[in-house]
């Protein structure tokens, strides 16, 4: 396989990547509080239909991008005030936040549909690194969204294993009721860390309608939220295997269109099934890996905190 087509692979890859990135760090965040969020592909869909409605109405991409950032963070909020205030069930949580952000952003966007957005996130080449060979097209001639998810997972590694303030979040997803002992705040990081895991999610859809493919179509997340919550078992809650699992399903989501480009003719239906496919794969592989090495998830992932059954 030639060189060029090789990088064209590896470049695309990382950018099919991103909006699941994005999510996926977010759900790390907050799975590592001790709080599990399923509905991650409903907050996408609310921050892709709000980022391109503002953009739209302002012509101003980052205002779009701000907006998203909110929609995914108020949407979180709810989760949080289900799930850590009235300790509600958080798969069950999760799922009706899903459904609700489909059904809110289908709504939201229905006259949305089919019409071109004018602001978007172009490709932003840095000078210098983007003149390496090889590297240099696949790692820096992207837009500046791609960027800030490197930038974002260099921050959410340093934050959660080289800071007093990591520390104390993985206390409170490894033992609350012990860090509670110790003077930390469970309810108050755990709301942090949710609302800020939606925030991300948030930003990966709008990814998705503002730099990705600059459109609305209903449910265009096409699953990424899903695969992200896949992602942070495979990345077994690691920010930096999160970015490599990101890009891995990233260049199986676009590896077809690459198949079409050289004559090699696949079901379409198959292409659209690969990184679904793959996911379950991986999880099986992950899963049996996890168990031989002892690596488990957070303590107390998905069972609410009662500070009075301490």
């Amino acid at each position: 396989m030639e060189q060029s087509l090789l990088t064209a692979i590896f470049a695309t890859g990382i950018i099919a990547g991103t909006p699941i990135l994005f999510a996926a760090l977010g759900e790390i965040l907050s799975e590592q509080a001790g709080v599990l969020n399923l509905g991650v592909e409903g907050m996408m869909l609310v921050g892709a239909v709000t980022g391109f409605m503002i953009t739209m109405e302002t012509n101003n991409q980052w205002l779009g991008l701000l907006a998203a950032i909110g929609a995914g963070g108020l949407m979180a909020l709810i989760h949080a005030f289900l799930t850590i205030t009235l300790r509600a069930n958080q798969v069950v949580s999760g799922l009706a936040l899903t459904i609700f952000g489909t059904g809110l952003s289908g709504y939201l966007g229905q006259t949305l549909i089919g019409k071109p957005l004018q602001a978007t996130f172009k490709a932003v080449p840095i000078p210098g690194l983007s003149q390496i060979p090889w590297v240099g097209p696949s790692l820096f001639q992207h837009d500046l969204l791609v960027y800030l998810g490197y930038i974002g997972v260099a921050v959410c590694w340093f934050v959660l294993y080289r800071t007093k303030a990591g520390l104390k979040i993985r206390a409170v997803g490894e033992n609350p009721s012990a860090a509670d002992a110790a003077g930390v705040n469970v309810f108050a990081i755990r709301y942090v860390c949710v609302v800020l895991g939606g925030m991300l999610a948030g930003l990966g859809g709008a990814y998705l309608s503002l730099a990705y493919a600059p459109s609305w179509l209903e449910n265009m997340t096409a699953g990424r939220g899903w695969i992200a919550v896949a992602l942070v078992i495979f990345a077994t809650w690691n920010p930096t295997k999160a970015f490599l699992g990101s890009w891995l399903f990233g260049v199986v989501d676009i590896l077809g269109f690459h198949l079409q480009n050289l004559g090699i003719t696949v079901s379409s239906f198959f292409l659209k099934m690969l990184p679904y496919v793959i996911t379950i794969v991986v999880l099986i592989i992950v899963s049996r890996e996890t168990k031989k090495r002892h690596v488990a998830s957070p303590g107390a992932l998905g069972i609410p905190y009662n500070r009075e059954e301490r």
